[in-house]
């Protein structure tokens, strides 16, 4: 019996590339909770979805492809404004800092910063562009993370 892949999202090629960006990244500890799951699924398809009718749909239609972990070298060359590549880091950047998965982990752990360090490079930015974009995610008093990975994408939808 042959695997199927998922039918092709209802919402657009960068739109999802962004998407799996951000779950590959909130993959690289090799843990992503039903909880995070289950709360991404809600806050990423109300965002992305045109309609009430159309939310239900997409979020079956994302649940499979969150679930996917594909490599950062596969998604990142499919970025091809500076804009996207900046919104990419900041939402790197709040994936790995959001938290420890236990208080006696560190609150980026090794796996995590490797991941972010690939994402850096892969990117290609500016050192300046970089640091400025990590200086201001470094907010004590953000809200959760998928609330930060929400209205982040929000401002860039609308911005675009």
């Amino acid at each position: 019996m042959s695997v199927q892949p998922p039918s092709p999202p209802s919402i657009s090629p960068a739109q999802m590339t962004l998407l799996r960006i951000a779950a590959t990244l909130a993959w690289s500890d090799g843990h992503l909770a039903d909880e995070e799951v289950e709360v991404m699924l809600d806050q990423f398809s109300h965002l992305f979805a045109q309609s009430d009718a159309h939310r239900d749909a997409l979020r079956a239609e994302l649940r499979d492809y969150l679930m996917q972990n594909i490599p950062l070298g596969e998604l990142v060359p499919r970025l091809t404004q500076t804009a996207e590549k900046e919104l990419v880091l900041k939402l790197g950047y709040q994936v790995i800092s959001a938290s420890a998965r236990t208080p006696d982990e560190a609150l980026i752990n090794p796996e995590e910063a490797n991941a972010y360090q690939q994402l850096v490079t892969l990117l290609g930015l500016p050192a300046d562009t970089v640091q400025h974009i990590e200086q201001a995610s470094a907010d004590p008093g953000a809200a959760t993370l998928v609330e930060q990975l929400t209205s982040t994408l929000q401002d860039f939808i609308q911005a675009s």
